[in-house]
């Protein structure tokens, strides 16, 4: 595949949304670019623990670090809805793809694009779209995972006026691009949660500031490749130009909403990998032979098949709907969570499946499936774990029925 420059995909008027015909030629090129680039070269991630610097730039080249930046700031303007059509394609090769750029568009991007002020954009949103500034979203920390309202990373002002610097202190645990970071999107708590809120406040904080210190990358069951690591923060001191929207009671919306978007994504990426899970099966099955009959003709092999496809399919369908429903605002809380619970469970079924159908040979480090199997077991984990979504939608379907009484 010749390489497909920002320019070539990046044909939309600016500010419009991007059309049908434009996506589509957005999403063709990508899809070549992981099926003809990427997929050749899954032994090479796995095996160095690192995406090759050819790949990185050839996707800085196509703008995938700012595919769901607004084109104002130099991104392809992408809505949910075309999200989870790329994260479909990104998922069916290795998940360390994906990772390079997701925390770009996704949970540390969308934070500055839906709470960020205009100096806030202004300074950090083109470098974040063309792939210059690395953006990575520092919210989990030891005992505080899945529910941010257990938060102990403090951030203090140091002094009594309104643009007086603020002083951050505290440790950060499984954070995503840690180790190639530019700017670390840093969640803290500024006050005891009491009747105001939860006195939780998002700060930008670049990675080269005084004070802040990167682990080595965590040494991980899958996903090579895909970078993270332990941040400490040892009194960094930032100006209250830092203070994601000027307010200190965003933190904590900032992080749900931007969460709950990533949920869909994360969905869509399952349901690309689950895809990839099949292809190789059902493409195992039809020319592995048993006793000189090939496996996919046996009726138990075909049954397994039987099951992949319709998870694959419920899927789809199911992260089309969710992505549908944020766009129009009917549902930002319980249909992300439905559709992340199905699709992470659903791809982990699929590639259990898939080693499966491939018998001893599943097992082999050098087998797509194998990897897949691995890498898929953290979608139960990040960004709220099934058990946060099953809370998430029983106690809103819940307070739904008692707010209709």
């Amino acid at each position: 595949m010749a390489n497909t420059t920002t320019a070539d995909t990046a044909t939309v008027a600016h500010d419009e949304p991007v059309s049908d015909a434009d996506f589509a030629d957005i999403l063709t090129a990508t899809r070549e670019f992981v099926r003809d680039v990427v997929m050749p070269r899954e032994q090479e991630f796995m095996a160095g623990d690192r995406v090759p610097d050819d790949i990185r730039q050839q996707a800085k080249d196509m703008g995938l670090f700012g595919y769901a930046i607004p084109q104002q700031w130099g991104g392809l303007g992408l809505n949910l809805a075309q999200d989870v059509e790329m994260a479909m394609e990104f998922g069916y090769t290795t998940l360390a793809l994906r990772s390079m750029f997701g925390t770009n568009n996704g949970i540390a991007g969308q934070v500055l694009v839906g709470f960020g002020t205009d100096q806030q954009k202004e300074r950090w949103l083109e470098g974040v779209a063309s792939g210059d500034v690395v953006a990575s979203f520092a919210l989990t920390e030891p005992g505080a995972g899945s529910n941010p309202a257990g938060l102990r990373t403090k951030a203090v002002r140091d002094g009594s006026s309104d643009d007086a610097d603020w002083v951050i202190t505290g440790q950060k645990q499984y954070i995503t691009n840690a180790p190639t970071a530019d700017l670390f999107v840093v969640f803290a708590r500024t006050r005891p949660a009491d009747a105001d809120g939860p006195g939780i406040a998002v700060f930008l904080v670049p990675a080269d500031a005084e004070g802040v210190r990167v682990a080595g990358k965590d040494a991980k069951m899958g996903q090579e490749g895909a970078w993270t690591a332990d941040v400490a923060f040892d009194e960094v001191r930032v100006g209250n130009d830092a203070l994601i929207g000027g307010a200190v009671d965003i933190g904590y919306r900032a992080a749900m909403t931007s969460l709950a978007r990533g949920r869909i994504h994360i969905a869509a990426l399952s349901v690309g990998t689950a895809q990839r899970a099949l292809d190789e099966s059902v493409r195992y099955a039809a020319t592995a032979t048993q006793g000189g009959t090939p496996i996919g003709n046996f009726q138990l092999v075909q049954a397994m098949l039987a099951d992949q496809q319709t998870g694959v399919m419920a899927g789809r369908a199911l992260v089309r709907d969710a992505a549908r429903l944020w766009l129009s605002g009917e549902d930002r809380r319980i249909a992300p969570s439905t559709a992340k619970l199905f699709c992470t469970e659903m791809v982990g079924k699929v590639a259990d499946l898939a080693v499966q159908v491939h018998g001893g040979a599943g097992y082999m480090r050098d087998v797509p499936v194998e990897r897949i199997y691995r890498e898929v077991r953290l979608l139960r984990l990040y960004e709220g774990t099934s058990e946060i979504q099953r809370l998430i939608i029983g106690g809103g379907l819940v307070k739904a029925a008692q707010r209709s009484r």
